[in-house]
């Protein structure tokens, strides 16, 4: 009986343990998933207002601002990062992604980090498309 006990007490944290993990991914995934929404929200406002619009980040705060101007905050554990173009780097720890009335864009990614999880979210210069990977 009390072996039965024992073994029963580890499954459950073996269980435990994988649905924290998984928690876990889901809440990057979900995060990746809502920043790639706001690029495309500011590319249609630059092409519905027909002048450039900007999306800002700061990696130091783990926020992001779109067209819209409402600051989000990413979950605490996040790492962000982005890549854009040397003078879209418009402060210490702060990029910059513009889009254009044509619906072009500077380009660049934006890199969200949690442990061994990683999330993508790329801006095509040319068209200025926003895709999602997992690297």
């Amino acid at each position: 009986m009390l072996a039965v006990i024992l073994l029963i007490g580890i499954a459950a944290a073996a269980v435990s343990v994988s649905v924290s993990q998984g928690l876990k991914g889901a809440r990057v995934s979900a995060a990746s998933g809502e920043l790639a929404a706001a690029l495309r929200a500011t590319r249609a406002e630059a092409i519905v207002k027909g002048r450039e619009q900007h999306f800002d980040v700061d990696t130091r705060a783990g926020s992001y601002r779109g067209a819209n101007g409402r600051t989000v905050q990413l979950p605490d554990g996040l790492a962000l990062s982005i890549t854009s173009a040397k003078e879209d780097q418009v402060g210490p720890g702060v990029g910059r992604i513009r889009f254009f009335p044509d619906g072009s864009s500077t380009g660049g990614h934006v890199t969200l980090q949690q442990g061994q999880r990683r999330w993508q979210v790329n801006v095509a210069w040319l068209t200025g498309a926003v895709s999602v990977e997992q690297p």
